[in-house]
């Protein structure tokens, strides 16, 4: 019996199968990399999705689609006398029902989003549940210690790049009080920001109109600080309370 699971054991690390593995790595190292290329651009501009978000979709996105690739080593190439139905039915089925677990992790409020890496890690850990599943051990491994190094260490590397970060500005003005978006500008230009247009969004309410936008700063480093912002808010012609947040959206 001993010999029996010893021997199946071994055809799971065969040599045939580790060089599979590795290349399987390869796919998945570089598709984590092009992720992180292309969520950089987020990132940059102050958006929740940053690098860590796409390189850990991507990544997971390449994992279940390269090991259809390699049909004949799956279950450490016994999957013709293994596998009776068909099993890319059943990772669709993990991979849409972990799609709506994500989902479930994602919170907005106001202009803040989070949960969006944590979703895409429970994504991540399902392709590794998958590789497991199929018998690719040592890409499910690489793949595990690559996700976590990238949730550990790419956060750094956001905070080391040049990046625009963003505040969310809640204005009510007094009553009868016109504000005036150019005015807005202005200010908001001459302490090293800028108002995205899409973000703007107008209340009135009891004579008192209430104004919600988003700030971006010009570059790191190079917009006040929130604590200076609220401290020129208290004196700013017509403001009657305001509230101020890092935006992530």
């Amino acid at each position: 019996m001993n010999l029996i699971s010893h021997e199946a054991l071994a055809v799971y690390w065969s040599a045939s199968e580790v060089a599979t593995n590795l290349t399987i790595f390869m796919n998945l190292l570089g598709a984590m990399a092009l992720g992180c290329i292309v969520g950089y651009e987020r990132s940059y501009h102050g958006r929740a999705a940053g690098m860590r978000t796409y390189g850990l979709v991507c990544m997971a996105s390449a994992a279940v689609t390269v090991i259809a690739g390699y049909p004949h080593f799956w279950y450490g190439g016994l999957s013709t006398t293994l596998v009776g139905p068909d099993p890319t039915r059943v990772i669709q089925g993990v991979v849409t029902g972990v799609g709506f677990l994500g989902a479930g992790v994602i919170m907005r409020e106001g202009f803040n989003i989070s949960g969006l890496t944590t979703a895409a890690s429970i994504w991540a850990s399902s392709a590794i549940g998958i590789m497991v599943g199929v018998g690719f051990y040592a890409a499910a491994i690489l793949l595990t210690l690559l996700s976590a190094s990238s949730m550990l260490l790419i956060s750094r590397l956001e905070h080391w790049l040049p990046s625009r970060p963003a505040i969310a500005v809640v204005m009510q003005f007094k009553k009868d009080y016109l504000p005036s978006l150019a005015t807005l500008r202005r200010a908001a230009h001459k302490r090293g920001y800028d108002i995205a247009d899409s973000s703007l969004a107008i209340n009135f309410k009891d004579g008192k109109p209430e104004w919600h936008f988003v700030a971006i700063a010009h570059g790191r480093n190079k917009g006040a600080p929130m604590a200076e912002l609220a401290q020129e808010l208290t004196d700013f012609e017509g403001v009657e309370n305001y509230f101020l947040s890092h935006a992530r959206n």
